[in-house]
């Protein structure tokens, strides 16, 4: 790709090349390295805003410490652009989400700078404690250790477990708080409102030049450094929070705050840090989206918002070829918002993701019953189960990758108690260029094992309005399970029913084959079943709907009537649909040749969602040619 890096930026291929700049070029690499994300990123797509954010971070810790010996942890990875483009992936950084390229996100399989792989968040701050505990136990005291927390990952209560031990803990590491109040919608909460308190205290802008300036100076006191360094944090109690800060009181010391883009102070910081011994916490200032002014001013639009013009920031759309479904969140987002409107008992939910799920819609028609909680699935789920045991109908809509950080709360807080909260499952299946951290492979296995649970999954848009309001009229815990992107075209806006619990829909009649699907890969499906049609297969295909409880019903008589059968999921093989109905089959005594096809037992890398069924081995052409394997015809079928 024939985007040409700038001069100094050309001549790093690791963070040992950056070092061999003096400080003074490191706000021109800062420049280069900001304009060069630019230039994929406007072609190329991907994460956008929070890495910009981050070049003068990753500049200066790879400046200032001795990576990859000394152990950088990045939390949400899709802050690490900069830090990918440091440390030797400049070159393919154009393959960057890219099937079969480099990941979007910090990969241990990549690269030896990636030290913990990332996607998720809250995660750092005890992957880096581990590392750090580890270093004591082998008894190397020179390696830092070094985790840098933002974009709201500081919002989850994983980071605060985290801060809990490693206060306790000697060891020599460093958290960054790359404060820039935004994960990907602004950040929310009393945290927040904390920050910036600490940012904008009048006493703390009085003093802090002050401090800095004998921080700055703290290498030259040699063995006072230590009494120079507690007069320091004896100021930043007494002076200038006059109150106990949050940080310290998990014995972390605090520094900050410091200006995120200010490269050469950053480095001079750290390398004061360096020096000081125990856990500490900087606590850095940012903007997501710095220095391209269309992202710094609309952060949320800006966090990853496809290809677009760099010159103008016009954001460009594929040419339509006709009239485009809408997305199943959008679906979602205007469903709650109609049947809120009808039943003041439904609340929404969702941890930090309101655009990302569409319940923004329902934030700005009904804003007093619709939460965002920040990044806590946890809380998400058993704030949810409280407000189901006053009465209230709370659709909980989390991201299926996001849902298994919660499950203890959906079994212990939701099921058990058997609470009507109805868990709206987005990007369930393949989630494309995300990759495995983000795609929703599991939820149709670990959902259909939790007693008193009722999992579904939608075929297009219309049924998901439909199981929405089938959810709000069953007081039970409550699965819906959809994917990422479009729907089918169907006319979504017709008047919602409820559908019986449990019960599945015959959509083709045939005699050949059968061949069952749950949720929006069952259109797939139907698409192969029309071309074994012309090929002379009379192939049946049923909507199950419900993967617990099954359409037993239905079930039997597909046994009785077919010998052949295939499954096709958008999801795990192991313990999923598939399984379900092979479990039905043994429980019942019938034989049947039975194949199931879904995501296999392996980590799926990223791509686009048509790659990946294929590689998977359900899209289309290999519903196809399963469907020959069993009927024992030697066909080929050419890819579309």
């Amino acid at each position: 790709m024939n985007i040409i890096p700038g001069e100094l930026l050309a001549q790093i291929n690791s963070p040992a090349d950056l070092r061999k700049f003096k400080e003074d070029d490191l706000i021109q690499i800062c420049n280069e390295l900001r304009q060069y994300i630019v230039d994929i990123v406007s072609v190329k797509g991907g994460h956008f805003g929070a890495s910009l954010g981050t070049v003068e971070l990753s500049v200066a810790l790879h400046y200032a410490f001795n990576t990859p010996s000394d152990q950088l942890v990045w939390d949400v990875g899709h802050q690490a652009y900069g830090h990918k483009l440091l440390t030797g992936r400049r070159e393919v950084f154009h393959t960057n989400r890219v099937y079969g390229g480099i990941s979007g996100f910090p990969k241990r399989s990549e690269s030896e700078y990636d030290t913990f792989g990332v996607g998720h968040s809250s995660t750092s701050i005890s992957a880096a404690l581990g590392m750090a505990v580890a270093s004591r136990v082998k008894g190397d005291a020179e390696k830092q250790h070094i985790a840098v927390i933002g974009d709201g990952a500081l919002t989850g209560g994983m980071a605060f477990e985290g801060l809990n031990n490693a206060g306790s803990e000697k060891n020599n590491m460093l958290v960054i708080l790359n404060d820039n109040c935004m994960s990907i919608d602004p950040n929310v909460g009393a945290l927040k409102e904390y920050l910036t308190d600490i940012t904008t205290s009048p006493t703390y802008n009085k003093v802090k030049d002050e401090v800095w300036n004998l921080l700055g100076k703290i290498s030259k006191f040699g063995p006072n450094a230590q009494a120079i360094v507690q007069k320091m944090e004896n100021a930043i109690k007494s002076a200038v929070l006059q109150q106990s800060n949050l940080f310290e009181s998990f014995n972390f010391r605090y520094f900050g705050p410091v200006d995120g883009h200010d490269v050469n102070r950053l480095v001079q910081v750290m390398n004061d840090l360096k020096h000081i011994p125990g856990p500490k916490l900087l606590h850095v200032l940012t903007v997501k989206g710095k220095g391209y002014k269309l992202a710094e001013e609309d952060q949320t639009l800006w966090h990853a918002p496809g290809l677009f013009n760099k010159d103008t920031g016009e954001i460009l759309k594929s040419p339509k070829k006709g009239p485009e479904p809408p997305k199943y969140q959008d679906v979602f987002g205007h469903t709650i918002v109609e049947l809120a409107k009808e039943n003041k008992k439904i609340v929404g939910v969702t941890p930090a993701m309101p655009s990302g799920c569409s319940l923004n819609i329902m934030m700005k028609e009904i804003p007093d019953r619709a939460f965002d909680v920040g990044i806590c699935e946890q809380h998400a789920v058993t704030f949810s189960a409280g407000m189901a045991t006053q009465g209230l109908i709370p659709f909980c809509n989390i991201y299926s990758t996001f849902m298994q950080r919660a499950y203890d709360q959906v079994i212990h807080d939701v099921a058990i108690q058997n609470l009507h909260v109805i868990f709206c499952l987005d990007r369930g299946g393949v989630a494309g260029a995300d990759g495995p951290t983000h795609h929703g492979a599991y939820d149709i296995a670990y959902m259909r094992c939790i007693p008193n649970m009722i999992v579904a999954a939608p075929m297009n848009e219309h049924e998901l309005r439909n199981l929405m309001f089938t959810a709000m009229e069953t007081p039970a815990p409550f699965s819906i399970r959809y994917p990422r992107g479009n729907g089918v075209l169907v006319d979504w806006r017709n008047s919602m029913q409820k559908i019986e619990i449990g019960k599945g829909r015959v959509v083709r009649e045939g005699n050949d084959i059968a061949i069952l699907s749950i949720g929006h890969i069952g259109n797939i499906a139907a698409n192969a079943i029309t071309d074994l049609v012309k090929k002379g297969v009379d192939a049946a295909h049923y909507d199950m709907r419900f993967v617990k409880p099954l359409d037993e019903a239905l079930l039997h008589e597909i046994f009785k009537n077919h010998s052949k059968v295939i499954t096709v999921e958008d999801g795990c093989v192991q313990g999923g649909f598939g399984s379900a109905i092979l479990e039905f089959m043994a429980d019942n005594g019938y034989s049947a040749q039975v194949r199931r096809l879904g995501m296999p037992d392996k980590v799926v890398e990223h791509g686009s969602q048509p790659e990946l069924w294929a590689e998977c081995g359900y899209d289309e052409v290999a519903i196809m040619e399963t469907a020959f394997q069993l009927l024992g015809i030697k066909e080929t079928v050419v890819s579309y």
